[in-house]
């Protein structure tokens, strides 16, 4: 079986957008937002939010909602933001 894309399409690039604008906003540094995911039960290093906000790593769904509590949103604010590039 073929290995599937991993390509990070039009919305997730604009979640990963999204997450470093709120990120950014709130004051919070890269380590400071994945101290939070972590402290949520959701392992997260600063180099994986970094990876996710360059959209160098796909943010699954658990990832979508622990970063959403950690920056205390919706999920959904994460994927509808108003914040597109």
């Amino acid at each position: 079986m073929a290995a599937r894309s991993l390509e990070i399409g039009p919305a997730g690039i604009r979640t990963a957008r999204t997450i470093e604008i709120l990120r950014t906003e709130r004051g919070l540094a890269q380590r400071e937002l994945a101290a939070r995911v972590t402290a949520l039960g959701r392992p997260m290093s600063n180099t994986m939010l970094s990876r996710i906000e360059r959209a160098h790593r796909r943010c699954d769904i658990d990832d979508l909602v622990a970063l959403s509590l950690a920056l205390r949103v919706s999920p959904l604010a994460l994927l509808q933001s108003s914040h597109a590039a």
